[in-house]
């Protein structure tokens, strides 16, 4: 027998194995262009991030009831903890001896007037005179003055 009728079935298996897979293809590309129904809300919830973030207000102090601590953390603190702009270091009891021999009155008028780069009421003009007091108290009292600061 020759090669070519050897090969006859060969051939024949190859062909019904191409026409089934032919068939099997254009059954695949036959759903093409046909949109899925999607679940918008499941979709939606897949795709949310990891984490969130919201932003809120700060709950508001009434004017004149903050006290020196916290006016000191929040305006003060930038320059007096860090020693810039020539601003006296708080707690420096060397560099406080001085300013702090002017008595708590001294130091409050210089406070709200301004000294050297230190704006007046050290730039936060909406010190009432009480809050000023406090905050100089609490500023003297941490380099060793004795003040009491007002209620």
């Amino acid at each position: 027998m020759s090669d070519f009728h050897r090969s006859a079935p060969a051939r024949s298996y190859a062909r019904v194995a191409l026409s089934i897979g032919i068939a099997a293809l254009a059954t695949q590309l036959a759903g093409c262009g046909k949109k899925a129904a999607v679940d918008e809300e499941l979709a939606a919830a897949l795709i949310q991030p990891v984490a969130r973030i919201e932003l809120a207000a700060a709950p508001a102090v009434a004017a004149g009831a903050r006290k020196g601590e916290d006016i000191y953390a929040s305006v003060c603190g930038a320059c007096h903890d860090s020693g810039a702009a020539g601003a006296p270091k708080a707690g420096d009891k060397a560099a406080w001896a001085p300013r702090l021999a002017q008595g708590f009155d001294g130091l409050v008028k210089s406070a709200a007037a301004g000294k050297n780069a230190m704006p007046p009421r050290g730039g936060a003009a909406d010190l009432t005179d009480g809050e000023l007091k406090r905050v100089v108290a609490f500023l003297a009292n941490k380099a060793g003055a004795g003040f009491k600061a007002p209620d």
